[in-house]
């Protein structure tokens, strides 16, 4: 028996981040984008993990200072039920894991907030790149 494989090209993204203009900018930045599309939007780690659920994002921008349920925790929960999605840990805080030293995060790369949007986009589809292969 033949099976074919036919995975989209279009890369899914989760954005979630408490602060609303960000998650709309990210959100405006990253639909603009050709074979990139905003599956869902988050307000905190809670939502996240559930819209993780639903819609198996291939690549999530995370705030990790956040009400409810903050980046770190998040990661590790996302990590727990989807561990092909790639996190982009995307905060203001200097050191990503100086939370706690016991905590670090579970993620796969880490972004300040000060980044070029070009640079964003780019890791976007720099990690959704080892989704496909």
């Amino acid at each position: 028996m033949l099976m074919l494989s036919c995975k989209s090209s279009t890369l899914r993204v989760l954005v979630v981040d408490d602060h609303e203009l960000t998650r709309l900018t990210l959100q405006l930045a990253l639909s603009c984008q050709q074979n990139i599309q905003v599956v869902g939007l988050a307000t905190n780690g809670q939502e996240a993990v559930d819209l993780v659920k639903r819609h198996q994002p291939d690549v999530i921008v995370l705030d990790l200072q956040m009400p409810v349920m903050d980046g770190w925790t998040a990661s590790d929960r996302i990590k727990a039920i989807a561990p092909e999605t790639q996190i982009i840990a995307y905060s203001s805080v200097e050191d990503a894991n100086g939370k706690d030293a016991t905590q670090p995060g579970n993620w796969d790369v880490f972004c300040k907030k000060d980044v070029p949007t070009k640079e964003l986009v780019a890791l976007v589809r720099q990690l959704g790149s080892r989704i496909t292969q």
